[in-house]
């Protein structure tokens, strides 16, 4: 049974090495077709907004369901 965990770490490491790899190679090949870098850059400031805004979201409805839910989140 000490073998399993030892098996599956490393097919684990490997699987994620290996997707890591064809992830940055995919993504430096498309990097090299196309150099329009104002759509880049707009796309980028696009998705950092909408990640802030879904991440506010996020907070507010946690901290108001535990308000709801009788939690204390108060600072000691």
């Amino acid at each position: 049974m000490d073998w399993v965990p030892v098996v599956f770490i490393t097919f684990k490491v490997l699987a994620f090495g290996i997707c890591m790899f064809f992830a940055i190679k995919w993504h430096y090949d498309q990097g090299k077709k196309g150099k329009d870098t104002r759509a880049l850059l707009r796309n980028s400031a696009k998705v950092a907004v909408i990640f802030i805004v879904v991440l506010g979201g996020v907070l507010f409805l946690a901290f108001s369901l535990a308000k709801t839910l009788g939690l204390d989140l108060s600072l000691p």
